[in-house]
């Protein structure tokens, strides 16, 4: 038997693929509250891609479980990320092409995980049919893995035949051509019969069944010949391919022939075994010269020469049959072993996932779109809260409730109002404020400047592609840069606005400082210095009145109010359902994920209790001010108050605390939006890195093919004399130079995402309408003017960026970092 055909692997590049993973995973996985590390996987992930690529080229089974191992781990992860918004630029070399003298090869970068899945797929059939090739034929262990390997190297050409185009979604390099893997298919599937007529032949079965084996084996490369010949793949093969496939064709007819043959010997069926025979005899010569291989089947051509001279001599002397002719005798029947194996996941035996903490994409997507209705419902009961009980501090204000109640002499101030200031000092008083508000231009400085920085990379990549554009026109072939970041200009204008709003948003509160500041600084002094501050009382005692015993009734059910208020919120803070569990099982059961119902069904139970005390609440205060109110305007008859510098002076006083106290949740809100929106934007510029870094690496193998193209083209040809210079024309300078051969056209689907979906998506939007009109956040407004912006939170839509926390800086931005070149390549490549 002859040697087997094994495929060369696809040529690997250097790429790094921890960085863009490590931001995809940070935007896609970890929040402000929920920081998520996987940097020890994709770290491993790295060196898991290192030794697989690389261990490819030692063609033993250990290798092939490295390969698999790293293609396992692609499956699984293709599974638990937005694949589309993976920017690793993959390059692989074409498996068939040489290079020319120039050195080049005929490569392919595309970004998409789908690509490399598709190359690491190619180089584990490959390396199947070399290890394959390597096994004995004498040996029984060997020839069972050898048949193993070689049907299933055909079931995954095969399988890569009918996904590469819609995998890549471009024009593959020649090797992953769908006519390519559908003749290296029928080859692995004739070579795995070839495995089975061998083994029968070892194993001594009977003659009939190695005959239909080898016949079945004959149809094979029969048809592995017809897809070989294509004019379109004869360039690729060796030259030895198809003279050994055509030579195998004949040689396993002749052994179906050979082995018919013996069946018709141990029938007594002289004169058909002379006609096979004969037959075989021709076939095993025919299939020594198609393959120009003179030893091809030598043996068992001897056989038969033997026994045809054997059944000839008896013939003549002893039975005196007539010989039919070959083709009036019954064909010889088919017997199929060789089948191609669907590929099956996992292919590793010893296969664990090194990210089995991250979820599916589609229960992350429910489970972010459940914390966004979530929010939402927290967001407006807490808010619905807040703006009663301010409301209720500025009526109480105006009213000098409770200080006007309480029983003062002389110069005393009402114990209500030594109490805020002895709570406005606590809390740092006046100056803790002024250091908040101090820190907030450095924070928005940072911000502005990180989205600076994402734009410029993105003007700058803009401004190179038109200029190559402008040089090599037509033959600059790639996608412009515009169509490829619609979507990151849009992110970029969004950021702006919300950055814009947010600078609204600081004013709002540096007024509403400055219109309480005197207020404020009054109530951070001692209460000495605050008591000489406050005019004096004109005197009159108010304890007797009637409607002071009212109002001090219902100021306690103020505070009352409040603490009830406190209780709810906190409740509505801390109430937190475990929803991945239900999206887990209902993937599970169903296939598919119902998030709407099972959000909203469960809202309602832990969210509906808290909502109807929040609107209880609120009704019970809209009674009691109507109370506060009347028996104020009973306080004012009997005790004859009207609006004096003491009482004015006190309102203020109790405004400034109402105000000390908003203002400073204002700032805590307002520090932890521009820290959060810092650590959106350094993901927003990690991808636009990321894209950059991808298109560079397409722009410089574009411009290698273009340079390579221009050094190969040869000058124009040398202009014919005069004639009336009488010179003879050179008969080579009449021919003129060969013309140069077309450029490479670089496909114009690119693999960068349109739809970048780890970006901010206003509402309404989708992957099928990804440019909704946007309706800027409207101004500051209320308690906090930070409230109304979108950012930081968790996003209904997938690709909504949640920011990491481990932010350095401004001075840290992530740079564009090329491939590390530390790989290891095999000796002599």
């Amino acid at each position: 038997m002859s040697d087997l055909i094994s495929i060369p692997l696809k040529k690997p590049s250097e790429v790094d693929i921890i960085k863009p993973l490590k931001n995809l995973i940070q935007s896609r996985y970890s929040t402000a509250d929920n920081p998520e590390d996987y940097s020890d996987q994709i770290n491993e992930l790295s060196k898991l891609r290192n030794n697989a690529i690389w261990r490819a080229f030692e063609k033993y089974e250990s290798s092939l479980e490295i390969v698999y191992g790293y293609y396992d781990q692609l499956v699984a992860l293709e599974s638990k990320l937005p694949v589309q918004e993976v920017q690793i630029p993959f390059k692989w070399k074409d498996a068939f092409d040489k290079g020319s003298i120039f050195g080049s090869r005929i490569s392919l970068t595309i970004a998409s995980l789908a690509y490399e899945k598709v190359c690491i797929l190619f180089n584990i059939a490959a390396l199947q049919s070399a290890v394959a090739a390597n096994q004995g034929v004498d040996n029984d262990n060997g020839l069972k893995l050898a048949a193993k390997l070689l049907q299933q190297a055909a079931g995954i050409f095969n399988h890569l035949k009918s996904i590469v185009i819609v995998a890549i979604q471009q024009d593959p390099t020649p090797d992953l051509n769908p006519d390519t893997l559908g003749a290296l298919s029928a080859l692995m599937l004739a070579q795995a019969q070839e495995i089975f007529v061998q083994k029968a032949i070892l194993d001594k079965m009977k003659d009939q069944v190695i005959a239909k084996l080898a016949a079945y084996c004959e149809d094979l490369y029969a048809e592995c010949l017809k897809q070989f010949q294509k004019e379109n793949l004869k360039p690729l093969w060796d030259k030895e391919w198809i003279p050994t496939i055509a030579g195998k064709q004949a040689g396993f007819h002749a052994i179906a022939e050979y082995y018919q043959s013996l069946v018709c010997k141990s029938n007594k069926s002289i004169g058909e075994e002379i006609a096979r025979l004969t037959q075989a005899v021709e076939l095993f010569k025919a299939a020594q010269s198609r393959s120009g291989n003179s030893t091809m089947f030598q043996d068992m051509a001897a056989k038969a020469q033997r026994n045809l001279t054997e059944a000839k001599k008896d013939n003549d002397f002893i039975y005196h049959e007539r010989i039919p002719d070959i083709n009036s005798l019954e064909p010889i029947g088919r017997a199929q072993l060789a089948k191609a194996l669907p590929l099956t996941h996992p292919l590793s035996q010893n296969f664990k996932d090194l990210f089995s903490e991250l979820v599916p994409v589609s229960v992350h997507q429910a489970l972010a779109a459940y914390d966004l209705r979530k929010n939402e419902v927290q967001g407006v009961e807490i808010s619905k809260l807040r703006d009663a009980t301010q409301l209720l501090n500025s009526i109480l204000a105006s009213l000098n409730l409770p200080a006007a109640i309480e029983s003062t002499e002389g110069n005393q101030l009402p114990p209500s109002i030594l109490d805020k200031a002895a709570a406005v000092n606590q809390l740092g008083g006046i100056s803790s404020l002024q250091g908040l508000i101090a820190e907030l231009p450095e924070l928005l400085k940072r911000n502005q400047e990180i989205l600076d920085e994402a734009e410029r990379m993105l003007n700058e990549e803009k401004q190179a592609d038109e200029s190559l554009r402008a040089q090599f026109k037509e033959k600059w072939t790639r996608t412009p840069s515009d169509k490829l970041t619609e979507m990151f200009r849009s992110n970029a204008a969004k950021y702006r606005q919300i950055i814009n709003n947010a600078i609204e948003a600081d004013k709002s509160v540096q007024e509403k400082f400055e219109k309480h500041k005197f207020g404020m600084e009054l109530l951070s002094k001692s209460p000495e210095e605050l008591q000489n501050a406050v005019p004096k009382s004109a005197g009159g005692c108010v304890s007797n009145c009637d409607a002071v015993t009212v109002l001090r009734q219902l100021m306690e059910e103020v505070e009352t109010l409040k603490a009830e208020r406190d209780v709810i919120e906190s409740e509505l803070k801390s109430a937190t359902i475990d929803m991945k569990d239900k999206f887990l099982a209902a993937l599970a059961s169903d296939g598919t994920i119902n998030e709407p119902a099972l959000s909203l069904e469960n809202i309602g139970q832990t969210f509906g209790p808290l909502q109807k005390q929040v609107k209880e609440s609120i009704a019970k205060q809209e009674e009691l001010v109507a109370k506060i109110q009347s028996a104020h305007a009973d306080f004012a008859r009997e005790s004859g108050t009207g609006a004096s510098s003491r009482e004015n002076m006190l309102s203020q006083l109790a405004a400034a605390h109402d105000a000390f106290r908003e203002l400073q949740n204002n700032l805590k809100e307002g520090t932890k939006f521009y820290n959060d929106l810092t650590q959106l934007l350094v993901v927003f510029q990690n991808k636009i890195s990321d894209y950059c870094f991808a298109r560079k690496t397409e722009k410089e193998e574009l411009l290698k093919d273009l340079t390579q193209e221009s050094s190969r083209s040869a000058p124009p040809p040398t202009p014919s004399t005069p004639s009336y210079y009488g010179a003879k024309q050179d008969e080579a300078s009449a021919s003129g130079a060969p013309q140069a051969p077309p450029p490479s056209q670089v496909p114009t689907t690119l693999p960068y995402p349109v739809y970048v979906t780890g970006m901010p998506v206003p509402y309404g939007a989708s992957v099928n309408t990804p440019y909704p009109s946007y309706a800027p956040p409207p101004l500051p407004s209320g308690y906090n003017p930070y409230s109304t912006l979108p950012y930081p939170a968790s996003s209904y839509y997938s690709g909504f960026p949640q920011g990491p926390q481990n932010y350095q800086g401004p001075s840290n931005y992530p740079p564009q970092q090329p491939p590390p070149t530390n790989y290891q390549k095999p000796p002599g490549w």
